[in-house]
């Protein structure tokens, strides 16, 4: 058999695999997730001492809309950890779409270097009937 064949075979299954790998994401937010510490100012606060991180952490996840950048304060707790699935999530879909386009560019190509007549027979897979010319009497009405 072919090898081109065979490895167009391969390509067509991991893209298929790969459209159900991101059939079966689940949420997901782009985004960076930053923990910061804030000093609040007053002199007598414990942040305020030399070499204390200060209040904190508050999360705030950060991202590019329209050409500028949004932030959102996500509250501390259960959220963060849910963002956090979220944003992996969203790196693992960029991850998948980035593979779906350089597999079906390979299958692209690979159909490319296929002779004419084997894409058009794998492409035609009709019946075998042949249509009879219609006759050529105009009904009279």
């Amino acid at each position: 058999m072919n090898t081109t064949h065979d490895n167009s075979k391969q390509l067509a299954a991991r893209r298929q695999a790969l459209k159900a790998a991101i059939g079966e994401l689940g949420d997901l937010r782009p985004g960076q997730l930053t923990a910061r510490f804030r000093k609040c100012g007053k002199p007598n606060c414990h942040c305020a001492t030399p070499g204390d991180p200060g209040h904190g952490p508050s999360f705030s996840l950060t991202r590019a809309v329209a050409g500028k950048t949004v932030t959102r304060i996500i509250p501390a707790g259960p959220a963060v950890a849910q963002t956090q699935a979220q944003l992996e999530e969203y790196r693992r879909f960029r991850a998948l779409s980035h593979e779906l386009v350089e597999v079906s560019e390979a299958l692209c190509e690979a159909s490319l270097k296929q002779p004419p007549a084997a894409v058009d027979a794998a492409k035609k897979k009709g019946s075998k009937k042949t249509s009879r010319p219609r006759s050529r009497t105009k009904s009279k009405r």
